[in-house]
């Protein structure tokens, strides 16, 4: 109780500028929350998907596993799915590469989605904190000016200390914004480096059935 009436004492004494800058930072951690579960959901069901997958895909059951993609509503089943259709209209290599990073590029956009907005919000929290601080101390040396000497140095240090308090409250929404920004950027570009893998398997693994097939000797 005593340290939430702490917190609640600094955050009063950022004055008005506290108040953009702790929506910023709700507005941030909503982010921070959505993004870390729709990726997490993402990896989930990216890896799930790639169980059932690649089996098929060694075993050569490429019909099998074109009606399992179509059905699933995993990303990666979305990029296979692609580059086995492709699998069963064209058979060069290069066409099934093609098809599927063009399916890769309109996808993994979504993963880094609002992620950018919380490197922005940093730093609209960190200058609306100067902000506040700058002003408070024009107001603070204003009624300083006219008052009795005896109560200047008193008055002038209770002014100092509310105004930093606003700097203060900007960097501590500021630094883990940021944080979180890094965390979430390595997070979607390591799925889309695990798409982007699961991809390449997918290919060379098409590509070895085929090369088995044409090895064959015919009867």
């Amino acid at each position: 109780m005593h340290f939430l009436q702490e917190v609640l004492k600094f955050i009063a004494a950022g004055g008005i500028w506290v108040i953009p800058i702790l929506v910023i930072g709700a507005i941030g951690m909503g982010i921070v929350v959505e993004r870390f579960i729709v990726l997490n959901r993402h990896i989930k069901r990216n890896a799930k998907s790639w169980e059932s997958i690649q089996e098929l895909l060694h075993r050569g059951e490429f019909e099998k596993a074109r009606e399992l993609t179509r059905d699933d509503k995993s990303t990666l089943s979305e990029i296979i799915n692609v580059g086995l259709e492709s699998e069963g209209v064209m058979r060069r290599r290069e066409d099934i590469e093609l098809s599927m990073e063009e399916i890769m590029l309109s996808v993994s956009h979504q993963f880094h989605t609002r992620i950018p907005f919380l490197g922005l919000f940093a730093n609209l929290a960190t200058l609306l904190g100067l902000l506040g601080t700058i002003l408070g101390l024009i107001e603070a040396f204003a009624t300083v000016a006219t008052a009795a000497p005896s109560e200047k140095s008193a008055l002038l240090s209770l002014a100092i200390s509310e105004a930093m308090s606003c700097t203060a409250m900007g960097l501590t929404v500021a630094m883990p914004m940021l944080t979180f920004s890094l965390l979430l950027n390595n997070k979607s570009k390591s799925i889309v480096a695990g798409l982007e893998i699961a991809a390449l398997k997918t290919v060379n693994m098409i590509a070895r059935v085929h090369a088995a097939a044409r090895n064959q000797p015919k009867a």
